[in-house]
């Protein structure tokens, strides 16, 4: 409050002293808000197949929808939750190396990594119906019932349209004003966008709006380090249960996935 009164006090005396150029000046924008940090508790734990070099999740009626990397490895693949029981949905030629997934319209789409080519397949049936092309590298992908969000590695989210894939408008992602690099697979929940950072073990949790880092989930000491293996790699991948408001997260190569909920930090 002092400092509110100081600039109000100084702006009057200014105008009152016949000084146009103090009057003119205005204040300098309010510094971003600190993200909130939040930790984990573990819920439940499922197996998780160690093969899978997870690059995209996500949860639909009682299924985990997983699209795999690795040239030679990438595949879709979906996971009755419950009975621990896969099928693989359909395997990319082996010149592809498979990104992020997204669920929208009874259709899947599975980025790649630098092949520029997205495929699309029938939910139901799991037949390729289609593809896109896009510039740039393929890393994380989501939807919000109506676009395709994807990151590419860099601090931006591509807005896409799923009929056509062009590209709507950027996301500049930022914390604490600077920019945040290296985002990879993508989900959205409760109308946030959670992204995993690449090589962290961090979730960082933005406001699509603005582009603004609102909260960070340190997941450090998720994996037990009795189930960390040399081909185990990084944590990546997010699903959300909206009916029941169930947050999944695993890794790639790991051997378990997660039910987590969140627990902020004081």
């Amino acid at each position: 409050m002092k400092v509110t009164l100081s600039i109000l006090l100084t702006g009057l005396l200014a105008v009152a002293c016949g000084s146009p150029g103090a009057a003119r000046r205005t204040s300098q924008p309010a510094a971003p808000a600190e993200p909130v940090r939040y930790t984990y508790a573990v819920q439940r734990v499922y197996p998780h197949d160690p093969e899978n070099y997870t690059q995209g999740l996500q949860y639909a009626d009682g299924l985990l929808w997983e699209g795999t990397g690795q040239n030679g490895a990438s595949r879709l693949l979906k996971t009755d939750l419950e009975t621990s029981r896969s099928e693989v949905v359909a395997r990319l030629p082996r010149s592809e190396f498979g990104e992020g997934i997204a669920l929208l319209g009874g259709k899947v789409y599975q980025l790649t990594w630098t092949s520029n080519r997205a495929h699309v397949y029938d939910a139901a049936t799991g037949r390729r119906t289609g593809g896109f092309t896009y510039p740039g590298q393929g890393w994380g992908l989501t939807t919000d019932g109506r676009w395709l969000y994807m990151s590419d590695g860099s601090d931006r989210i591509r807005v896409l349209d799923p009929d056509t894939f062009e590209r709507e408008r950027n996301i500049a992602v930022t914390l604490s004003g600077e920019p945040v690099r290296l985002l990879n697979e993508l989900e959205w929940i409760e109308g946030k966008i959670w992204a995993n950072v690449y090589t962290t073990d961090q979730i960082v949790i933005i406001d699509p709006a603005t582009g603004a880092v609102e909260g960070i989930v340190d997941l450090s000491g998720l994996l037990p380090e009795e189930e960390v293996t040399p081909s185990t790699d990084v944590l990546n991948g997010i699903a959300y249960d909206p009916a029941l408001k169930r947050i999944f997260v695993t890794g790639k190569n790991w051997s378990k996935l997660f039910h987590i909920t969140l627990e902020k930090q004081e």
